[in-house]
């Protein structure tokens, strides 16, 4: 199973379990229903931070007592109050259910929460997208470093960022690549017969891998600083123009 099938399976039992709680308390059973809430929303809290951060104050609101609340009723009552005993002024609020209310507070939860699982895909393929953006990002900058110490070593970091980058474009276009190992060459021609990528930018990666094999494979050759910062160079170009 996928990471991403995973975390979208972990979420979805946390929704269930959320549901069962709530469930049991419009039922009327108490048993434990503030140590069971309070563990799911601490799990639940933690999943809206990182994949709904837009939804974040909204999902809190249903919980937190608001610091700068100035009555307490309708609009207003969260279950935190439940928890600590709170409920509105019975003279002005002679009818009000405070489990009934915590029941429709736990329930606008679970609401947003479910539409965070209905989303999920797309979530976690943006997070994928800019924690692999930022890594190839990172590798070009310590690229740029070790150039001023040594250039070879420099053109194999980056041709491992072109490989990474190419394989991750084909993977993208269902393009299979038969080598187990591929390299950069055998992912530009099929990416360039696949009409992912024109001949100008198969051209430039053909020359880019050229400089590459120079630093990796040909001992007798050294590359010069030149060479491996139009290497570099490519490199940047390319992770952030071939998708």
């Amino acid at each position: 199973m996928s990471r991403k099938k995973l975390i979208t399976k972990e979420l979805t039992e946390l929704y269930n379990s959320g549901a069962k709680v709530c469930q049991e308390f419009h039922d009327g059973n108490n048993d434990s229903f503030q140590y069971k809430y309070q563990s799911w929303y601490t799990k639940a809290l933690r999943a809206v931070q990182h994949l709904a951060l837009d939804r974040l104050s909204e999902f809190r609101g249903y919980y937190e007592i608001d610091p700068k609340r100035k009555s307490l009723g309708y609009g207003t009552y969260v279950i935190q109050d439940y928890f600590k005993g709170v409920a509105p002024n019975n003279f002005h609020y002679p009818n009000f259910d405070t489990r009934k209310q915590v029941v429709q507070a736990f329930f606008n939860q679970l609401t947003i929460f479910k539409s965070i699982i209905d989303r999920a895909d797309s979530l976690l393929g943006n997070i994928e997208e800019e924690l692999y953006a930022e890594i190839q990002d990172s590798e070009i900058v310590v690229a740029k470093q070790l150039l001023k110490v040594s250039p070879r070593a420099a053109g194999a970091l980056t041709g491992v960022v072109i490989e990474g980058h190419l394989q991750k474009v084909a993977n993208s276009h269902a393009i299979k690549v038969t080598k187990k190992n591929p390299t950069i060459s055998d992912l530009n021609d099929p990416l360039k017969n696949a009409s992912v990528i024109d001949t100008p930018t198969w051209r430039k990666i053909t020359y880019l891998a050229d400089i590459r094999n120079i630093c990796s494979h040909k001992k007798d050759a050294e590359p010069t600083k030149e060479q491996v910062q139009e290497l570099i160079d490519g490199a940047d170009w390319l992770i952030k123009n071939v998708f």
